[in-house]
């Protein structure tokens, strides 16, 4: 079984929405900042195949269904599709994918599914062939909205995952259309029931899967997010997500997990490390998987 990031359309936000409460004279000595405050966020998906006999895509990025207007206040910065791109330059179509693991249904987590927007068309859901998984918790958040985060959905998502035929909500550990081969990790402190997909490794050490590869959506952004205390302004519950992710790096340290990054400008992957006073951060770090394998 391997594994590539894939590289969707790129984001340009506000870095104190990014940081939460830290100051920028912290947080602008691990980014690059433009005039306008922002920092470059990758949206990038992770693709793994055969997982349980299977070509498995986890998130879609933002992709290209913003009409002109919002594509520049949400600062997406590529005119195309850049995930399709991308998808073919590892071997893969649209069309090729079976399963497409959803963390959550924030617009820059799911956009990609779509068609690129065009004037006076409906959007246009694509991977015709895939089984879509959301977990059932979020999937009630996305369908009943709260004010706070009603802007991040698309409103048209829900009803068009529906229509397929090929919705699976899941509720546990694992999900019919993948078995035993990914575990989820479940959060709230970002958006009710985010579901955090672990690639089980091949190592089992007392009962324990060890050596995978977890996909940390929004409650890890990236390698500067690693950093317990650092939390984002989009976060719901600041205190409950660091919570949550103190336990989840404990775990994945313990057992030799790599975190996979959505929205890193720079790395795909890192290797939790500790130091003498506990403080974790990024230890290893990758760019890219092109066709990483992973094995024993």
């Amino acid at each position: 079984m391997k594994l590539w990031s894939i590289a969707g359309n790129s984001q340009k936000l506000d870095g104190g929405a990014m940081f939460g409460n830290a100051p920028r004279a912290m947080w602008e000595r691990w980014v690059t900042v433009d005039a306008q405050n922002r920092i470059d966020l990758a949206c990038r998906a992770l693709l793994a195949s055969p997982l349980n006999g299977k070509t498995v895509l986890f998130d879609s990025g933002i992709g290209t269904f913003f009409p002109l207007n919002l594509r520049e206040r949400y600062g997406v910065v590529e005119e195309h599709h850049v995930l399709l791109e991308s998808l073919g330059q590892a071997g893969f179509r649209h069309e090729d994918v079976d399963v497409v693991v959803l963390s959550h249904l924030h617009f820059d987590h799911v956009g990609g599914l779509l068609a690129p927007w065009a004037e006076g068309r409906a959007p246009q859901l694509l991977f015709p062939n895939a089984t879509f998984v959301v977990g059932k918790e979020h999937w009630v958040r996305a369908t009943h909205p709260h004010p706070r985060d009603r802007a991040s959905f698309i409103p048209e998502i829900p009803a068009l995952l529906e229509a397929t035929g090929r919705l699976e909500l899941v509720s546990g550990d694992h999900c019919a259309a993948l078995g035993n081969t990914v575990r989820f990790h479940h959060s709230n402190g970002h958006t009710p029931g985010l579901m955090l997909a672990e690639v089980l490794g091949p190592n089992i050490v007392d009962g324990q899967a060890h050596g995978g590869v977890v996909f940390c959506a929004d409650l890890i952004p990236g390698s500067p997010w690693v950093h317990v205390p650092i939390t984002m302004g989009y976060d719901r519950c600041a205190e409950l997500l660091i919570d949550e992710k103190t336990a989840f790096l404990r775990d994945m340290q313990a057992r030799d997990v790599r975190l996979f990054f959505t929205h890193d400008a720079r790395y795909a992957m890192a290797s939790v490390a500790q130091d003498e006073k506990g403080r974790f951060s990024a230890g290893q770090k990758w760019e890219q998987l092109d066709a990483y394998a992973l094995e024993a």
